[in-house]
C-alpha cells in the first residue's frame, strides 16, 4: 500500500505502450504505476514516475521489483511460468498466474486444453505437418508455437520447404475466412466478469491496421456466442485481467478461436475514448479485484487506426501532428514513445461518429498522415 496515498501499488512487467497506457488509467484510479523496464527508453518508462530497469526473465530483478507492490501483472505475455510460480510461491501476487498464463504463452498448450474441453477451433496438428498438410490440403498455416506476435511466427506454407526448421510449430487447416473478429473481456479474483463490444480487426502482412467497434453486420446472436465464448474461456482458465480472444469467423458462419491473449490488447484500444471505462482501467479494477466498470460504448461507431512506422526523413511527427489536428481535428491521438521503424506500431488514432464509412475514412486519413506526412 503507497502509504501517500493509501492506495493499492499495481507494478506492470514490461515497459511498452501497454504499460504506458495503463499508467494513464492509473493516474486517474490515484496511482502512479510501477513499471519494470528493460531501457530507460521504453515507452512507459519515459512517463512513469516509478521505473525499476530489469529484464522479465531475472528472477532477483522481477523479486526487487515485486516488493511493495499488492499486484504485479504483465504488458506482454514473455515472463517464463516457472518464475511466476517461484515467486508466487513465496506470497507474492502475479495476475494472471502461470496456470493460466500459459495457454496465452504456448500455442500447442492451448489447441490441446482448450480443444479438450470442447471449444471451437480450425484443424490442426501438432505432429507431422506434411501428412496434415496432404489430408487438409495445401496451403497450409504454420505457426510457432511460443513466441510469435504482430504476424511473427505464422507462416502460410504450400509445402514442407515453407515450414521452418528447427523450432516448435503447429500446424492448421486454412479456414474459409469471412473475417477476423476479437472478444475481449474481464475477470476478477472473486469470478465478476465484463465484456466488452465484439469487434472486427482488420488484418494486412499478418498485422492489425484497424479495429471496426461493433464489427458490422455480426448479428446479435453472434455477437452473443463469442461474448459467451470469451467468458467461458475466461472462467475455465482462472484468468484474472483481461483476455482477448482472436476470432475467425467463417463464410459458413463458424466462430473459430485462433489465439488467447491475458492482458490489454490492441483490439481494444478504441475503448479509451470509445467505451465508457477503457480496457487499462478494466484490467487495474480486474486486477485490484475492484467491481468491474460499464463496458457500453460511448458512440454508435467507433474505429481505431493503428500508426505504422514509415520510412526516416521528410517531415518530423511534430509537423504531422499539427496538420493532423487540422485535417481531422476530431481524431484523437495516441503516440507510444517509440523509435521509428518500418511497419512497427508507433501510435494508433481513433474516431468516434454514427457512419461507419466516415469514421473509417477519417481514422485511416489521421494515421496516414502520421504515418506518411501531409499530402494535399
Amino acid at each position: 500500500m503507497d502509504t501517500r496515498t493509501g492506495l493499492p501499488v499495481v507494478g506492470m512487467v514490461g515497459g511498452g505502450q501497454l504499460a504506458r497506457m495503463t499508467h494513464q488509467a492509473a493516474i486517474a484510479l490515484g496511482q502512479s504505476l510501477r513499471v519494470l523496464a528493460v531501457s530507460p527508453d521504453d515507452g512507459a518508462a519515459l512517463v512513469a514516475a516509478d521505473v525499476r530497469i530489469g529484464r522479465h526473465d531475472d528472477v532477483e530483478a522481477l523479486r526487487e521489483f515485486a516488493k511493495g507492490c499488492d499486484v504485479v501483472t504483465f504488458d506482454h505475455e514473455h515472463v517464463p511460468g516457472d518464475l511466476i510460480r517461484q515467486l508466487t510461491g513465496e506470497g507474492f501476487n502475479l495476475l494472471p498466474g502461470a496456470d493460466a498464463l500459459q495457454y496465452a504463452q504456448n500455442k500447442r498448450v492451448m489447441r490441446e486444453h482448450l480443444g479438450g474441453l470442447g471449444f471451437p477451433m480450425p484443424r490442426w496438428t501438432k505432429g507431422d505437418v506434411a501428412a496434415f498438410g496432404d489430408e487438409v490440403g495445401w496451403p497450409i498455416i504454420v505457426k510457432t508455437a511460443t513466441g510469435g506476435y504482430d504476424g511473427r511466427g505464422v507462416f502460410v506454407a504450400n509445402s514442407m520447404a515453407d515450414v521452418p526448421p528447427g523450432v516448435e510449430v503447429i500446424a492448421e487447416e486454412m479456414v474459409p475466412l469471412k473475417r477476423e473478429l476479437a472478444a475481449v473481456v474481464a475477470r476478477s479474483p472473486l469470478g465478476q466478469v465484463a465484456a466488452y463490444p465484439v469487434v472486427e480487426t482488420v488484418q494486412e502482412g499478418g498485422i492489425c491496421v484497424e479495429v471496426l467497434a461493433p464489427a458490422p453486420g455480426l448479428d446479435e446472436d453472434s455477437a452473443i456466442a463469442a461474448q459467451r465464448l470469451a467468458i467461458d474461456i475466461a472462467t475455465g482458465l482462472g484468468v484474472v485481467g483481461l483476455l482477448a480472444v482472436e476470432l475467425f469467423e467463417t463464410t459458413d458462419g463458424r466462430l473459430l478461436i485462433n489465439e488467447l491473449a491475458m492482458r490489454p490488447h490492441n483490439s481494444a484500444h478504441w475503448t479509451i475514448e470509445g467505451a465508457r471505462t477503457s480496457q487499462f482501467e478494466q484490467h487495474l479494477r480486474a486486477v485490484l479485484d475492484y467491481p468491474m466498470g460499464d463496458t457500453r460504448l460511448t458512440a454508435p461507431v467507433v474505429v481505431m487506426a493503428n500508426v505504422l512506422g514509415g520510412e526516416e526523413g521528410g517531415m518530423s511527427i511534430d509537423e504531422r501532428l499539427h496538420h493532423l489536428f487540422a485535417e481531422e481535428p476530431g481524431a484523437k491521438v495516441h503516440l507510444y514513445g517509440k523509435q521509428v521503424r518500418p511497419g512497427r506500431k508507433i501510435g494508433h488514432v481513433t474516431v468516434l461518429g454514427d457512419d461507419l464509412d466516415d469514421c473509417r475514412r477519417r481514422a485511416r486519413r489521421a494515421a496516414r498522415i502520421l504515418e506518411e506526412g501531409y499530402q494535399h
